[in-house]
């Protein structure tokens, strides 16, 4: 009798407020213009991408098939987070219901898992093409490509699932206010009122498996691509090969390093206001830079633009 009244006495948070980056009012109003403006611009970004390599012959590759997934992730990616953080610095704070909260929450969870092994897929693309140019048509041949960018998909939404039902099934009794700018796996731990040691583990195992496994794979395929640019006679084709490796790298470092710092941790964060931080960075910034670093520095896509704009 004793448990039951117990649980009876708890009340069940029903939503969550979500007190975003800025409580001031005259910073939120230009962080509003900011973000809303580099939302717009990510879309925009990845939507010729993919436009570009849908009605192109030239860029029906291997390559450019990975990059029309990564960008079509790329629009779904930031709009799970954006909306949240433009409604905090429009209305601060946000409110969120649970059921919405644990939406985001899946969705987040899901398509941070798929750029992972999406990333993992181009660096080995990149490294067959490189490394094993004679092997290439048939490595990296159409059901190959399917079958990795099928399984980035479905990767992504199985861990999604093992974590957000975990986390779903934690008591939230109160309080219920988030500092963050959308339902994340840590924000949501330090408010949960039950023992939270097997849902952290499982949180810490699979953010292992996924970040780590998929950083050791493109870290792999790059120092062979690196090691393999050395011993290429012509300066030229070494500069070119560098400075394409050197950019991606960039991105694939900015990424990891953030994330592997807020997700492969298996204790609660405390220090939330670095937490925001690193999460614009992997959730605003790397959307937006991705489009930039890997298609509109290549020369076929310039080519293709300029035909798209300016007529054959």
């Amino acid at each position: 009798m004793a448990p039951s009244l117990e649980l009876a006495n708890v009340t069940r948070v029903q939503q969550f407020i979500l007190l975003g980056l800025s409580t001031r009012l005259g910073i939120r109003d230009v962080l509003f213009a900011v973000f809303l403006a580099l939302y717009l611009l990510t879309l925009l970004e990845n939507t010729v991408i993919v436009s570009l390599i849908c009605s192109h012959s030239e860029l029906r590759k291997p390559m450019y098939f990975f990059l029309g997934n990564l960008s079509c992730l790329e629009m779904c990616y930031v709009s799970v987070t954006m909306p949240s953080l433009l409604a905090g610095l429009s209305a601060s704070p946000c409110r969120m219901s649970f059921s919405a909260c644990i939406a985001q929450l899946f969705l987040f969870i899901s398509l941070i898992g798929t750029k992972c092994t999406l990333l993992a897929s181009m660096a080995y693309d990149r490294y067959v093409a490189i490394c094993r140019p004679l092997h290439y048509p048939l490595l990296m041949r159409p059901q190959v490509c399917r079958g990795l960018a099928l399984s980035s998909w479905l990767g992504g939404l199985v861990v999604s699932v093992a974590k957000t039902s975990c986390i779903a099934s934690l008591s939230y009794c109160g309080p219920n206010v988030l500092n963050q700018f959308f339902c994340d796996v840590s924000p949501l731990l330090n408010l949960s009122c039950t023992h939270v040691a097997l849902t952290e583990l499982v949180d810490f195992i699979s953010a292992i498996v996924i970040f780590c496994g998929t950083l050791l794979v493109a870290l792999a395929s790059y120092a062979a691509i690196g090691t393999a640019v050395l011993r290429m006679p012509s300066a030229a084709a070494r500069r070119k090969a560098f400075s394409t490796c050197t950019s991606h790298l960039v991105v694939v470092g900015i990424f990891y390093s953030a994330a592997l710092f807020i997700y492969c941790r298996p204790s609660r964060i405390r220090s939330m206001d670095l937490n925001k931080v690193l999460s614009v960075i992997y959730t605003v910034a790397t959307p937006l830079c991705n489009p930039v670093i890997y298609c509109l520095r290549n020369r076929e896509v310039h080519a293709a633009l300029r035909r798209t704009l300016c007529g054959p």
